[in-house]
C-alpha cells in the first residue's frame, strides 16, 4: 500500500482516491455499493462537488454513521459570499455531516484572496473558524491561477489536471507545490477517458510522492482495476514507457480534454464530447459513438454560430469552433466508410 500526504493538511491516504463525478450517472443503489466497496478495500479519500448533481447525496448515504472514517472533499462554484454559504450548507446537508475535510473553490477565473472585493476568501476563513471546513483548497484548469494560488500561501491543496500527457509547465507546478508543502490532487489522470491504459497512468503518477490522483469511477470493473493496484501497484517498465511514448505522440497538442467549461453552447452542441470525437472513436469501442443519437449530436455542429463563446471560455486556449469542424468532417468520413463495409 502506497500512501500520500496532502502537504500541510496531514491528510494521509492511499495513493488511489475516488473521483465522484461519474456516480451522478448511475442509480443511488449502484453508487452507494461502489463507494462502500471502495472504502472496504482501503480507499478513504472522496472528491465531489456541488455541480455534480446528486453525487454529494450518494456519498452522504454511503458513509452515513461512519463519517470519521473517510475524508470528503467538495467544492463551491459560487462567485459571491452569499452563494458560498448557500452551497456550503447544502453540501453539509447532502453529505449528512457537520464538517468537510477539504472545501475547494471550483475552477474560479481568478484566485480568491482577502480584500479582493468578492468576500469569498473571507467566507472560507469564517467557515473554517466555525469548524464547518477543515482545510482550504482550490481547483483550476488555468496555470496562471494555479501558480497564483501556490504563491499566495492561502491554500492548503491544489487540484489540477495532471497525467502522463503533462508538459514541463505542469511538472513545474507539481514541484512547486511540493516545495510549498501544498497538497497536489491530480484530476483527469486518464485525460477524460483518452488514456486507456490505467497501469501506465498509475505508474507515471507513482513517480511523484506528493501527488494524489482521483480516479473517476462509474463501473465496478473500473473500481476493481484500481483496487488491484493497492496491493500490486504498477511500476514503470519499458513496456509502459512505450505506451506513454505512443500516447504522447498521438495526443499532445490541440486536443479537447473534455472538461466542459466551454459549455453551454447557444445551439446545444455537446462541445466537450464532439470536439474530441475523432480521438474517442479511435481510442475506445467506436459503436457507441456511431449510434443515431450520437450522429444527431454531431450534426448540431452544422448550426455552430461561430460566436466564439466556447473559445473564450476554454482554459486551454483551444480554437474550439475550428476543432469542432475538423472532428465533424472526420466523423462524416468515418460514417461514409462504414456505409460501404
Amino acid at each position: 500500500m502506497t500512501m500520500v500526504t496532502l502537504g500541510s493538511t496531514r491528510i494521509t491516504v492511499e495513493k488511489n482516491s475516488f473521483g465522484a463525478l461519474p456516480i451522478q450517472r448511475i442509480s443511488k443503489e449502484a453508487a452507494v455499493g461502489l463507494l462502500r466497496k471502495a472504502y472496504a478495500h482501503g480507499i478513504t479519500y472522496y472528491d465531489t462537488a456541488r455541480w455534480y448533481t446528486d453525487s454529494e447525496e450518494k456519498l452522504g448515504e454511503a458513509f452515513d454513521g461512519m463519517r470519521e472514517k473517510v475524508y470528503i472533499a467538495t467544492k463551491t462554484g459560487s462567485v459571491t459570499a452569499e452563494g458560498f454559504w448557500k452551497d456550503l450548507e447544502t453540501s453539509l446537508r447532502n453529505l449528512r455531516t457537520d464538517y468537510i475535510d477539504v472545501y475547494q473553490f471550483h475552477n474560479p477565473a481568478f484566485c480568491p484572496k482577502p480584500g479582493d472585493g468578492s468576500g469569498l476568501y473571507e467566507a472560507m476563513l469564517e467557515a473554517k473558524a466555525q469548524g464547518k471546513i477543515r482545510h482550504i483548497g482550490i481547483t483550476n484548469h488555468r496555470l496562471n491561477v494555479a501558480h497564483e494560488a501556490v504563491d499566495s500561501g492561502l491554500y492548503e491543496t491544489l487540484q489540477f489536471p495532471f497525467c502522463y500527457l503533462a508538459t514541463e509547465k505542469e511538472l513545474e507546478l507539481v514541484d512547486k507545490c511540493k516545495k510549498a508543502n501544498m497538497g497536489f490532487v491530480a484530476m483527469k489522470a486518464l485525460s477524460g477517458g483518452l488514456i486507456t491504459n490505467s497501469a501506465a497512468a498509475y505508474a507515471f503518477l507513482a513517480q511523484y510522492d506528493n501527488v494524489l490522483p482521483i480516479w473517476g469511477i462509474q463501473r465496478e470493473k473500473e473500481l476493481d482495476e484500481f483496487l488491484s493496484y493497492i496491493d500490486n501497484p504498477p511500476v514503470m517498465t519499458d513496456e509502459l514507457e512505450a505506451v506513454i511514448a505512443r500516447d504522447r505522440q498521438e495526443l499532445l497538442g490541440d486536443f479537447c480534454r473534455g472538461c466542459g467549461y466551454c459549455m453551454p453552447c447557444p445551439v446545444g452542441i455537446e462541445i466537450n464530447n464532439c470536439a474530441r470525437m475523432s480521438l474517442l472513436i479511435r481510442r475506445s469501442p467506436s459503436a457507441a459513438q456511431l449510434t443515431p443519437q450520437a450522429q444527431e449530436k454531431m450534426k448540431l455542429i452544422e448550426k455552430c454560430l461561430h460566436c466564439n463563446q466556447c473559445k473564450a471560455k476554454c482554459p486551454y486556449g483551444l480554437d474550439t469552433p475550428t476543432l469542432l469542424q475538423k472532428n465533424y468532417q472526420d466523423y462524416r468520413e468515418i460514417l461514409a466508410g462504414k456505409a460501404y463495409e
